[in-house]
Order: C-alpha cells, then structure tokens, then sequence
C-alpha cells in the first residue's frame, strides 16, 4: 500500500465532481488502486500525489486541481482553444480536460477496442454531455434562463444521496463515498460502453442513407434507415462534413422492429430540440387509422402525434407516400443532383 500513489480530496459532504475526478484518475495505470486520502488538513493534502477540489490551488504541474479558488475562471475553451465549451469548470472537468483521453482509452481497453479516431470522438462526446453536466450543476450554472420544470434526477442529485443524513447514525462517511465512487463509476464506463458499442458503428449507417437519399425523392429531403439506430448527432455531424445544406433533410423513415412497421420522424433543427425543421401537415395531427388515412388519402396510416413530430404507417411505400405528401402540401420543390 505504501508504493501505491495517494490521491486527495476533501472529507465531509461529498458531491459528484470529486467523486467523479477520482473514479477518473483510478482508470489510469498511475493511479489504479490508489488510496483516497479525505482531508482538509494542509499537512496531510502535502503528502498525496493528486489533489482534486480542495486545497485552494490549480496547477497542472503540481497536480492540484481545486476550482474553488476566487481567481479561478477556466473553462475547458480557455485551457484548451479548440474546444468550443465555455461553462467554468469543476474538479471533475480539470481531471476531464487534462486526462480524459488516457481515461477513455483505458475504459476502452476493458472491452478489446484500440481506436484512435474513436477515443478523440469520445473525448469531445462524453464531455459535452456528460462532464459538462456535472460541471454546470456543481457551480450553480442554470440549465436555461427560464425553467419551466426542474430535473431532480441528474447524477449529481443521485450522488447526494450517498452523503449520510441528518438523522442518519453510524453511517460511515468513507463507505457512503466509496459506494458514490462505484455509482458514479458505473454510469460513466455505461455511457462510454454505449457511445462505443451502440451510437458510433450507427455512424455508418445513417451515412449510407444520407448518400442514398436522393434514390428515394428527388427533394433529398428523406433518408431511409434499413435498421433503427440512433441517428441524429450523426446526422448533424455528416450533414457539415458532407456539406449539404442546412435544412435539406427533413424526414426519416425507419422500421419498428417490434410492430415491423415504418416510422415517420421529422428531423429537429439541432441535435437536443423539440422544434422540427418540417413538421407533418398540421389537418394530420392527432389523426390514427382510419380516419387518417382517409383524411391523407394513403392506404395503411398508422398515427400522426399530435404534435406532427412522428407518425406510422403499415408499409415502407405507405410511409414514403406520407412523407413525399408533406413534402408537396408545403411546396417543397424536388431538385436533382
């Protein structure tokens, strides 16, 4: 044990920042097995190798990373201008900025996967949003200026729950932050395990389908996912690597695999929007069956919500055929390549 490197954090109420930036520096060969020192002592902060929100200090070349300091004002756009994120950063987002890459490419390594390109996909992914959050909330930053509810269930309300109450006894404080530790370690490797092994091979496929697109209307204003696969970052993504313009694509069809029938969903303006950049006629709105299909005069509709973001229909053709529709009924002009 006396080999083995001390990291250092504060003792007493602990939040999901530090919890967090020591689960991370724990995944990195320096620092694997390391003791958690918890301590405001000065004298006993001096003897670890890392010292993550307390101490007063950041300094990189020290290994000190507290942001609690009045003159602190980094985010992770100041310590590294390439980045575009601009929210001060907590303990969590120092240890992320200066060793995040080694993190992931650890975690990657648990489950056999050596790729370059993907570790610095995940690095900007897994902070814009997971770190970031975390980062946000730990320094009272509003998630909008007019809430119209409250999330309660973010990982850093869950984190507090581990701190021992006040009518809690005999509560240990270093097992409550342990158990944090395991809790917060979990949901961070799980989202890297997804962004892996579920969102970025769906890469692929919402390409091929955006290449495709003008085979199935001349408006390329639809795409066609054989398979369903989470499709919209990635199609933000290839829209500005491929440079197609702004807005073009308007709709995706995809198969249900439970019903085996075909989804309708309109594209949003960005990535986490409930705004749509073409929604479905509006007369459609609400409609199911039948009656929507009489009102739209197209065999084998489904459903249009009522919010005309989504809608169904029993064939790919009769889905196709809603779609070219509202491209129509909004007088979308078809243009060729």
């Amino acid at each position: 044990m006396s080999d083995l490197l001390k990291i250092g954090t504060h003792n007493g109420q602990f939040h999901c920042d530090e919890v967090l930036a020591c689960y991370m520096l724990r995944q990195l060969p320096t620092y694997k097995n390391s003791p958690i020192v918890r301590t405001r002592d000065p004298a006993e902060l001096d003897k670890c190798d890392i010292v993550v929100d307390v101490g007063g200090v950041y300094d990189a070349s020290k290994n000190r990373f507290d942001h609690h300091q009045r003159s602190f004002t980094e985010t992770f756009s100041t310590i590294d201008p390439t980045r575009p994120w601009n929210i001060k950063l907590s303990s969590a987002g120092l240890i992320y900025v200066h060793f995040g890459k080694q993190i992931i490419e650890q975690i990657l390594l648990k489950h056999s996967i050596i790729d370059e390109k993907l570790v610095d996909v995940l690095y900007d992914k897994m902070y814009e949003q997971f770190v970031r959050e975390i980062d946000a909330i730990d320094n009272g930053v509003e998630i909008a200026e007019n809430k119209k509810y409250d999330i309660t269930t973010n990982l850093s309300s869950r984190v507090s729950y581990f701190n021992p109450a006040w009518n809690q006894e005999n509560l240990d404080e270093n097992i409550q932050f342990n158990l944090a530790l395991d809790y917060v370690g979990k949901e961070f490797e799980d989202k890297i395990k997804y962004y892996a092994l579920v969102w970025w091979p769906a890469r692929t496929y919402v390409e091929k389908a955006i290449n495709e697109r003008f085979n199935l209307d001349d408006s390329g204003a639809i795409i066609r996912l054989e398979i369903p696969v989470p499709w919209k970052s990635h199609l933000f993504a290839l829209e500005k690597d491929l440079n197609i313009p702004d807005s073009e694509i308007k709709y995706v069809i995809s198969l249900d695999r439970v019903s085996q029938t075909y989804r309708i969903i309109c594209v949003p303006i960005n990535e986490n929007s409930f705004i749509n950049r073409l929604s479905l006629p509006s007369e459609w709105c609400g409609l199911r069956d039948e009656e929507l299909s009489t009102k739209s005069a197209i065999q084998g509709c489904i459903f249009v919500h009522a919010n005309g973001f989504i809608g169904g229909n029993k064939t790919f053709e009769g889905a196709l055929e809603m779609l070219q529709k509202s491209l129509e009924l909004n007088n979308i002009k078809k243009r060729k390549l």
